[in-house]
């Protein structure tokens, strides 16, 4: 079940990725894993496994985690806390990037109607308008510390 979750949860990831920023920092990330991002959790957590059960799949295209879960009843509690450590950081990233489309959308438009979307374009367009981008966008760029 943690595995479907967690592929479900990077496929929805990087599909809204796409329109946004890098992952915003957490600002109390109490886990064991602290300061890395999704991908470090799952790689570091796993990595017996990885090793053990993947080391020869090539990665990309979410085959590792395909991997890890053929080999779902032989994974460690270890791995298996990294998996649901990753997914509760995608959950985290998705929502803080629902939550800034929300409310940039309608500055991304009036600003940034041209930029084309992903690898931080439209961030870089909102700061270089920072003076008249609307005050709703700019707490929801610091909520979620992308505001630099």
């Amino acid at each position: 079940m943690v595995l479907k979750y967690f592929a479900l949860l990077v496929w929805l990831y990087w599909s809204v990725s796409a329109c946004a920023a890098p992952l915003p920092k957490s600002r109390a990330d109490n886990t064991a894993t602290a300061g890395n991002g999704p991908l470090e959790t799952f790689r570091q957590g796993c990595k017996a496994e990885l090793y053990t059960y993947c080391k020869d799949v090539t990665p990309g295209d979410d085959r590792l985690l395909a991997c890890i879960y053929a080999h779902g009843d032989k994974i460690s509690a270890r791995c298996e806390y990294a998996l649901y450590d990753s997914a509760a950081q995608l959950e985290r990233a998705v929502a803080a990037l629902a939550y800034t489309v929300n409310e940039c959308d309608d500055d991304i438009e009036k600003y940034c109607p041209s930029v084309e979307v992903g690898e931080g374009r439209l961030l870089a367009c909102l700061e270089q308008h920072d003076e008249k981008v609307s005050g709703r966008c700019r707490v929801a760029l610091n909520d979620v510390q992308l505001k630099k």
